[in-house]
């Protein structure tokens, strides 16, 4: 059973297209994780955020390792066609701008945080749910023509 899942891992055939954007997503998951863990003051530059010092970075590469974390767990099920983690997915992304703009509002993350966040995430969301929508329609059309 796990060789076999470590097999689809590496070659994953029957990978539908929703589950290939949640894998993508995943990816950009994972390299923004690494950066943040591993170049902290990069990315705050690049955010235009106040440049993290002493504890502050620690914090800040914690999310980039949970961030990371994220987008492996992103990247195995898509890799894994886990039509269930898909839809979950669906449920979830589109929460991350509402709660982004409530964090930035109380003050708890910079504006230029919470913006790339909540478009990275509702970009995904839109693509993810377009994909699986037009899977579901096809999915729908196939089984008409066998009926008929």
């Amino acid at each position: 059973m796990v060789r076999e899942m470590l097999l689809r891992l590496l070659r994953a055939d029957a990978q539908s297209c929703s589950a290939k954007t949640v894998e993508v997503f995943g990816w950009l998951l994972l390299v923004e994780g690494a950066a943040i863990l591993f170049a902290p003051q990069v990315v705050a530059s690049i955010l235009h955020i106040p440049m993290p010092f002493g504890q502050v970075t620690n914090y800040f590469r914690l999310v980039g390792l949970l961030i990371s974390g994220l987008g492996m767990l992103y990247v195995v099920s898509g890799r894994l066609n886990a039509g269930g983690f898909v839809f979950a997915s669906l449920l979830d992304r589109p929460l991350v701008p509402p709660v982004m703009a409530v964090l930035w509002y109380w003050g708890f993350i910079p504006g230029p945080l919470a913006l790339a966040f909540g478009i990275q995430d509702f970009s995904g969301f839109l693509w993810t749910f377009l994909t699986w929508r037009a899977e579901s329609q096809d999915t729908k059309l196939d089984r008409r023509n066998v009926h008929d």
